[in-house]
Formats: C-alpha cells, structure tokens, sequence
C-alpha cells in the first residue's frame, strides 16, 4: 500500500523552523553602516571629556589613544557579514542579532557600543559611557 503525503505551510513549518533568515549583503552593509555611524557619533562626544580621538574613515573606525599609546580598529566583514573590532591585541567577532537589532558579542553578549566602551575604559583606566 502506497501512502500519500500531502504538505500544507503549517507541516512544513514543523518540519523545517526558520528562526531568521539570513541577511543579504545589501541589508548587512546598510546595518554595519549604521552601527559604525551612530557608534562614531558615541565616541566623538564621549571624547570630548576623555583622552582619545575617534576617526571613521572608507567604511572603517579607528579610535588612537595618546598615554597609553594604543589604537582599536572597528571595521565591518562582509563577506561573513560581521563587524570585526581589534582592541587590545585581541580580535572581537560581532554578529547581526535581530532581537536586538544590533551587532553582539556572542561569547558575552555584549553590544558593539558596550564592547567599546569597556575597551576604552580599560585603556584609560577611567569609566568611558558612550
């Protein structure tokens, strides 16, 4: 005896969850940009009361410090659609968390915007709000 399976939307929901579809090039450029623009707006008025510059740059941002000398680099990844940060002789991973609706830290959760202000804060030794 042959059986017949017919498919409706919902089987085929149970069968296969889509929690989130992946993002497209266009629409993570246009997420990175956004972060990397309102993160530079952050950064330039925290760096009116501390002791760093932020400059964005091609697509890129860079924040130099003086004493202690250091630099971090934020830039976005396209190709695997995440926004990299160099600080501190590490590399941080950020990944598009649509709950959110912003870049996270997977391993800690943390936000491009917190990530940042808590390398900053460690540079200088003093507590940095973005």
């Amino acid at each position: 005896m042959k059986r017949a399976f017919i498919f409706t939307t919902k089987t085929v929901a149970k069968l296969a969850p889509v929690t989130h579809l992946p993002m497209d090039d266009q629409a993570f450029q246009k997420r990175a940009d956004e972060e990397l623009e309102s993160l530079y707006r952050k950064l330039l008025r925290a760096s009116d009361q501390a002791d760093f510059e932020a400059d964005f740059n091609s697509g890129a941002l860079s924040v130099e410090f003086e004493d202690p000398p250091g630099k971090f680099v934020i830039s976005p990844n396209a190709p695997v659609r995440q926004i990299w940060v160099s600080a501190h002789s590490k590399s941080f991973k950020l990944d598009w968390n649509p709950d959110r609706g912003t870049f996270v830290l997977a391993d800690t959760g943390e936000s491009l915007t917190e990530l940042m202000g808590s390398a900053i804060t460690r540079q200088l030794g003093e507590d940095i709000k973005l």
